[in-house]
């Protein structure tokens, strides 16, 4: 598939191959993946650059490019990077709204709780109001079938 490189070079690959593996190092790196997934994992650098994985191992110098740009930035893509700041922030804005339901939960329990009270009271009004208007009050002195002054 590749010819190797002269023996003493960094890399045993051939310059097409290790132009290949750079080449899908930057897409990688880049967050612009064309064949994988795009997490940044030597399984996607080789299917990426779409060479074997024994062929990418033979390929020292990119391989030592690829472990110090892992060790300094992560292995984390900008997409991911992005997607985990996205993520945190959604997580803030949970927290912030589970708290304002568990306060209006309260104040909720609290309303009911005076609704009810408040519902008691009208009803013992509502029933004492009944029991007066079946209570008739007679005057002294009042008189059957006179009209009283004044009308």
């Amino acid at each position: 598939m590749t010819t190797p490189a002269s023996p003493g070079a960094e890399d045993r690959v051939s310059a097409k191959t290790a132009a290949a593996l750079r080449a899908a190092m930057a897409r990688l790196l880049a967050g612009r993946p064309e064949r994988t997934d795009g997490r940044l994992t030597k399984e996607n650098l080789w299917r990426e650059a779409q060479v074997s994985r024994a062929t990418m191992n033979r390929a020292h110098g990119v391989l030592a490019e690829w472990d110090a740009h892992i060790a300094h930035h992560g292995k984390t893509t900008a997409g991911e990077a992005r997607r985990d700041e996205t993520i945190a922030d959604l997580r803030k804005k949970l927290s912030a709204k589970t708290q304002e339901c568990t306060r209006l939960q309260k104040q909720l329990k609290a309303a009911a709780v005076a609704i009810a009270a408040l519902h008691h009271d009208n009803e013992a009004l509502r029933d004492e109001l009944s029991e007066r208007a079946k209570t008739v009050v007679v005057g002294i002195g009042s008189q059957r079938g006179r009209t009283p002054r004044g009308r």
